[in-house]
């Protein structure tokens, strides 16, 4: 799961960007509301952790543009403690909750996993297509008591073919979320990690099984 964090005080940007890294995110960050903005637009985002004081274009503006431009990615808004007129503002104009700095670790992981369940990628700490589950905390695949580890890019992918079961996920989407955009990845790359994970689905006799369509990226189809 791809993580935007938008916050100009750097040294909590870079603390917050570790801290989702430990946990297993992949994640941007940017220090102004014009960069911010910018990155969220393209829409390839899981999350958007959105502080409201920020230089160039404030918090509220960027949400505003993003719910006007279509744009549905979950925003959590970190707010100062004494804002309250901030908080009502940001959950008027589409924000899906909200932080209060100072805050603690524990609580941020929270909100974002409780953001991801309400959006439906998750069950728990799992994704489940057909009766195969993949759980973020351990990078495990299983299938009716057989399990496998996935290695983390083999991870990263899956995770999210898996969170649009429902249709194609380009190459270009997978590698602008593995990757980066400023990554030069090619397509073949993630050829060779697809093959390793089939082979892993093949080893638990799970039920999906990864589908390229020709000239465009992959899908996932159930036998159940």
């Amino acid at each position: 799961m791809r993580i935007l964090v938008v916050e100009d005080e750097r040294s909590l940007c870079d603390a917050l960007a570790t801290i989702l890294k430990q946990n297993k995110y992949i994640v941007d960050v940017c220090y102004d509301g014009i960069a911010g903005e910018d990155n969220a637009m393209s829409g390839i985002y899981d999350v958007i952790v959105l502080d409201i004081m920020l230089p160039g274009k404030n918090g509220l503006e960027v949400l505003k543009s993003l719910r006007q431009a279509g744009v549905s990615t979950p925003v959590l808004l970190l707010t100062a403690k004494s804002e309250v007129e901030d908080k009502i503002s940001g959950l008027d104009l589409g924000a899906d909750d909200y932080l209060t700095k100072p805050f603690v670790t524990g609580e941020l992981l929270a909100r974002i996993r409780a953001m991801t369940r309400r959006k439906g990628e998750y069950t728990g700490d799992s994704i489940v297509v057909g009766e195969t589950a993949l759980d973020k905390n351990t990078m495990e695949l299983s299938h009716k008591g057989r399990s496998v580890r996935l290695g983390l890019k083999e991870f990263q992918l899956l995770e999210t073919m898996m969170a649009n079961s429902a249709q194609i996920v380009p190459k270009e989407r997978l590698i602008e979320k593995i990757w980066g955009y400023e990554s030069e990845a090619e397509y073949n790359a993630i050829e060779v990690y697809v093959s390793f994970i089939r082979k892993k689905l093949m080893a638990i006799n799970s039920d999906i099984q990864i589908k390229a369509v020709r000239g465009v990226g992959y899908c996932l189809e159930s036998s159940t």
